[in-house]
């Protein structure tokens, strides 16, 4: 199927970091504002069956070592296609071009982030048309209701302008259908594994108020995508038993965690970031964190460029979060969840958020209550933990309640008020190796009087990598 292609196309390169230094051209990513990855469904005789076109330098005529805006627009056409498949199609672009060796892409919609690593471009991988045949092929491959297909890359900063700007509004377009339903209307829920090839044990659960990490799939996209591919990697999942409504955990989804994950993960909780949180692969569009000493959340999307409240950039807590682990108090989300009214509705909501970047804040503002809208701080507001803990006093934040009301007043013996201790373990086996034996304590639970969280830098690591 790919003997025209230069390099090799399969599974086995899904996954596949490229590093900086074997980058030879970035396209999108952080630095870059407008990029995206569209799929729009046409009419037959709108389409071009087999076109392939590139609006912009070719990956031929790029600098080495340079960045470029990145956009993708996939049309199809066939007499049984509905618009429900589009945002199913376009995770698809992300699974498929990773099965290129020597291309890397990550992220979703208008987040997305693509490398080509020198080792390709010198094989004579020189061009995106290898990537549109690529997705040409398998999307017809694995999707015969899809007719016709034409592909245009946008690498022209002016160009891709408009086609930037009709992206974002099919993508709010599409949000705003599925926030209509809540998951006590349903009794399917659904999961996506598109993800595995990064992170094994990880499954994102998507139901109407619970979209995809990513932010691409909502619990009408995974509808449309079990309907016409039920063998395919987003699939139902019978919703089961409530075992507890205001954790959000269902039979169903422990039964197909535990399935989907060979054993790995046996319980999760929808709606909060403690004890069995939802795993996370990598391409979550935010991080929801715990910061421990104010007993709140603080909030972060990717492409935040500078370090968070606690210290940590969105780096280094995504490389935490993420692999498919469930990580207490760190928690991958969409910022269509963060719409939702189960967004960590166990652990308090919005009334538990203290930090996020202004920018987001903004983002968020129509979706925040308002009487927490102010009390909530920013990188304008705080740079520190102490600092944070003095705003959420002066503003009086629900959180400042939870101290006085949780907070155990232990007297130590030269009588000085001591808060309880905090859980910062709670989940599963802890080994404990000595030179002789392994210890393991089961279903262990530690706390500490006190955590404090610092970055680590890496040794020989250069900036930006």
């Amino acid at each position: 199927m790919f003997k025209d292609i230069p390099v090799d196309v399969g599974l086995v390169h899904a996954g596949e970091r490229i590093r900086k230094t074997d980058m030879y051209v970035e396209l999108g990513g952080p630095d870059i504002e407008e990029k995206f990855e569209l799929v729009r469904v046409r009419t037959l005789n709108q389409v071009t069956d087999g076109s392939i076109n590139i609006i912009g330098p070719d990956i031929s005529a790029m600098e080495t070592g340079n960045k470029y805006p990145l956009g993708i627009l996939v049309e199809i056409a066939g007499k049984d296609l509905e618009e429900d498949i589009e945002g199913v199609i376009e995770r698809r672009i992300h699974e498929y071009t990773n099965y290129i060796e020597g291309f890397m892409h990550l992220n979703q919609r208008y987040d997305i982030w693509a490398r080509v690593c020198k080792k390709a471009f010198n094989r004579r991988f020189t061009s995106l048309r290898f990537v549109g045949m690529v997705l040409e092929r398998l999307l017809k491959n694995e999707l015969p209701l899809i007719e016709r297909i034409q592909i245009t890359f946008y690498t022209d900063a002016e160009k891709i302008s408009p086609v930037y700007t009709e992206a974002r509004s099919v993508y709010e377009a599409r949000d705003a259908r599925a926030r209509g339903l809540t998951d006590d209307d349903v009794d399917v829920f659904y999961g996506c594994a598109l993800c595995q090839s990064f992170a094994p044990s990880h499954v994102c659960m998507i139901t109407p108020q619970r979209y995809a990490n990513c932010g691409a799939i909502s619990w009408l996209d995974g509808r449309a995508a079990a309907r016409i591919d039920p063998n395919g990697p987003i699939f139902a999942i019978e919703k089961g038993e409530c075992l507890d409504a205001e954790k959000g955990e269902f039979a169903g989804i422990n039964e197909s965690a535990k399935k989907r994950s060979l054993g790995e993960v046996n319980r999760i909780y929808l709606y909060s970031a403690f004890a069995f949180p939802h795993t996370s692969c990598g391409c979550f569009e935010g991080i929801a964190f715990y910061i421990p000493e104010v007993d709140g959340f603080g909030i972060v999307m990717r492409g935040y460029p500078a370090t968070t409240v606690n210290g940590l950039p969105f780096s280094t807590m995504a490389d935490s979060t993420g692999g498919g682990r469930q990580v207490d108090g760190f928690h991958g989300i969409s910022l269509e969840y963060m719409r939702s009214p189960k967004f960590m509705i166990a652990d308090g909501g919005y009334s538990r958020v203290v930090w996020m970047p202004s920018d987001l804040k903004e983002q968020a503002k129509e979706f925040i209550p308002v009487t927490l809208f102010d009390k909530i701080a920013t990188e304008k507001d705080v740079k520190t933990v102490n600092e944070l803990k003095e705003f959420l006093m002066s503003g009086s934040h629900p959180v400042v309640e939870r101290w006085k009301t949780e907070e155990q007043e232990i007297m130590s013996g030269e009588g000085e008020v001591r808060p309880a201790a905090i859980q910062v373990f709670a989940r599963g086996d802890l080994p404990i190796s000595t030179g002789c034996f392994r210890i393991i304590l089961k279903n262990a639970r530690i706390y500490a009087d006190r955590v404090t969280v610092q970055a680590i830098k890496p040794k020989n690591v250069r900036k930006g990598e």
